[in-house]
């Protein structure tokens, strides 16, 4: 594993911008680049130019140590540890109004994969318990946190004195300077035999060859870094941004991001199910579940929605902290 430790820079980092605001970060220059994909998933297109100026970004995930120290400094409890208010689900079965999250278990045999089946709502699954109450993190305090909704990762911000990026800037620094390759290393997914991410080698969901070495999440900084200096943009977890979940065509925002829009939050909501008004978040890079086969989303152009009071075992964070530009907008 990488030395934690260690302050890493991107080159050419600007003088005005001076040293790192805190350990750990790496500095992602600003840039214009064309975001999203018209290759792979509809929801990524179409491909569009973006710009971004630039921010300082964690180099790692914010692991279970990091969360953690912010536990003990506040009192914090996640909403995973909290019973859930009935008013907000309608139709709910009174077994699942308790405390708990959701955890994939592998299926023992052949399933529909239109029916995600492998999902489970544990009663007890936290972050100190990501396989449910039985499971525990004191061999895995360099793992990524999970288990973590948006309300969680607001406050961490806040206590850390950091941000979300925009998706924008997220997919900006997933790329590490390589505009339009397929993957964050380039556009062959294995170079020279080498495994670069935490993904699912083998049919999802009944099949895991574990050939990069984890059946679930793994330590972060394990895999090699991107062009920036960036662990785990792509598979290991999903990774909350920022941006209210709408489609691209919708019209952008004004100054710094689309999420800006006075109706982007409302727009965010899951038309599928009209009765539960959860508005939705982009999660972005991919995780341990995404396989080939049915999630090839451990691209920088891939994103999915997230319901921002549910967490899950494989879905987690890291922050920016933008510079100010002349007009006022921070980072993009």
């Amino acid at each position: 594993m990488s030395d934690r430790n260690a302050v890493v820079s991107a080159p050419k980092s600007p003088a005005k911008v001076g040293n790192p605001p805190h350990k750990n970060m790496v500095w992602v220059p600003g840039g214009t680049f064309m975001m999203g994909s018209n290759r792979h998933y509809p929801e990524e297109a179409p491909s569009h130019r973006r710009s971004v100026s630039g921010f300082w970004m964690d180099q790692y995930l914010v692991t279970n140590a990091d969360f953690e120290r912010f536990v003990e400094s506040t009192g914090h409890v996640t909403v995973a540890e909290r019973i859930p208010e009935a008013a907000l689900y309608p139709g709910a079965l009174p077994h699942m109004l308790v405390a708990g999250s959701v955890v994939f278990r592998q299926p023992r045999g052949s399933v529909d994969l239109r029916s995600p089946s492998w999902w489970h709502y544990v009663p007890g699954a936290d972050w100190r318990h990501p396989e449910g109450p039985q499971s525990s993190i004191k061999s895995r305090m360099d793992y990524p946190v999970v288990h973590i909704a948006y309300e969680d990762v607001e406050a961490y911000a806040r206590w850390i004195g950091k941000e979300l990026a925009t998706e924008a800037e997220w997919e900006f620094a997933a790329r590490g300077g390589l505009d339009g390759a397929v993957f964050t290393w380039g556009d062959e997914l294995s170079p020279a035999g080498k495994i670069m991410a935490n993904t699912w080698e083998g049919e999802f969901p009944v099949v895991n060859l574990q050939l990069d070495g984890f059946e679930r999440t793994s330590p972060v900084g394990h895999f090699p870094a991107n062009g920036y200096g960036l662990y785990d943009m792509a598979g290991n977890v999903w990774e909350w941004t920022a941006e209210w979940y709408q489609s691209y065509r919708k019209p952008a925002g004004a100054c710094c991001s689309g999420s800006a829009r006075p109706d982007a939050r409302e727009d965010s909501l899951d038309p599928r199910t009209p009765g539960i008004r959860i508005p939705r978040k982009v999660l972005k890079g991919g995780s341990f579940l995404c396989a080939a086969n049915y999630c090839f989303r451990y691209r920088p152009a891939a994103r999915i929605a997230q319901q921002v009071d549910t967490g899950t075992c494989h879905q987690g964070f890291r922050c920016i902290v933008r510079v100010k530009t002349e007009d006022g907008c921070a980072g993009e």
